[in-house]
């Protein structure tokens, strides 16, 4: 039996797992209350990510099984996610102080770092840089990042589960493109764990991912990403494309917080994406155009530079100044008006 048969099935857990975790939140109150920095008008469930988690760790064995999968890929996939995911669950019903949540985070990081190998040589302009020790080090510190950037992206119905979708389908048709059969079905199984839980997060969300969904999404895209790199090195580039929306809004944002002084810690409203909302009224527009710039904008450079037509740096600089003209055009970064 192929393994693409298996799809269907756990898109099928993630949206049942999704049922309970919202039935879980309403018995337990696990409810996000609306407040000045939130998004949304109404107390709504949280938690309901836990579900993508379950589904693709789930799976993962079964890819070993089925030989699409290394078991060193496998470690570090399931190790570095389960534990960032049970940081999250943890956040999610109670508090860690963010300090203790970075060093978590790094922890996890390091994890897959130890078993993916690092990071392989990168290609910039046309040089090919082999960045030894140092490598590793801005690896884990891109990990960190990413994981935390999904945490401050998720903050309007579908946005979070739209970018993963997207990304994790953009980056399975690279690998159709390049021959490589098996590499394809990771990002497959995680892109229908999340088209499970996206039908009860699709605008208007009757639950919400939480901590441990998106942080899980964060660290487990960018280890899919230096993965990718590992088959062929320019297709860390076509990722960081892919992931373009995100990455800009949230760190010219970062920016131009920290520029003005403010706790970059503190929970904020201040994303491009989050004044967009507001400007519309509504989420549906933004999430949907999210899922149109990604389609129509950076899929196509992605492919130019993953097949090897296209210098990497020079794609995604040609792929983010767009998005960084959106990111001034929706104010991203300054202070929130009621």
């Amino acid at each position: 039996m192929s393994i693409y048969w298996l799809l269907p099935f756990f898109a099928g857990i993630s949206f049942l797992l999704t049922a309970a975790a919202r039935r879980y939140a309403l018995h337990n109150s696990l409810m996000d209350m609306p407040n000045a920095r939130s998004s949304h008008t109404t107390p709504t469930p949280r938690g309901g990510g836990i579900a993508i988690v379950l589904s693709f760790l789930a799976a993962l064995p079964l890819m070993v099984l089925f030989d699409v999968l290394s078991w060193t890929a496998m470690w570090g996939l399931l190790g570095a996610g389960a534990w960032v995911a049970v940081v999250g669950f943890l956040d999610d019903h109670g508090h860690i102080p963010a300090r203790w949540r970075l060093l978590a985070h790094f922890i996890g990081a390091v994890w897959a770092l130890a078993w993916m190998g690092g990071l392989p040589s990168v290609v910039i302009f046309g040089c090919d840089l082999a960045l030894g020790w140092l490598g590793y080090v801005l690896a884990a510190f891109y990990l960190v990042w990413l994981l935390n950037l999904y945490n401050f992206m998720d903050g309007i119905d579908g946005i979070a589960s739209v970018e993963a979708i997207s990304v994790c389908l953009g980056g399975a048709l690279l690998y159709v493109l390049l021959g490589e059969s098996t590499a394809v079905v990771a990002p497959l199984l995680l892109a229908v764990a999340v088209a499970g839980f996206l039908f009860w997060n699709f605008p208007p969300a009757r639950i919400f991912m939480g901590d441990a969904g998106s942080g899980f999404l964060g660290i487990t895209l960018g280890v899919l990403s230096l993965q990718a790199s590992w088959v062929a090195p320019q297709l860390l580039w076509s990722w960081l494309i892919l992931l373009g929306v995100f990455i800009v809004d949230a760190t010219w944002t970062l920016f131009r917080r920290v520029l003005r002084g403010d706790k970059v810690y503190e929970a904020h409203r201040s994303h491009a994406y989050q004044h967009a909302s507001r400007q519309f009224g509504q989420h549906l527009p933004v999430t949907l155009g999210v899922a149109a710039l990604n389609l129509l904008w950076l899929l196509p450079i992605a492919v130019w530079v993953g097949v090897g037509e296209g210098d990497g740096a020079v794609g995604m600089l040609l792929a983010y100044v767009p998005l960084i003209g959106l990111a001034i055009k929706y104010r991203a970064g300054s202070l929130s008006t009621p």
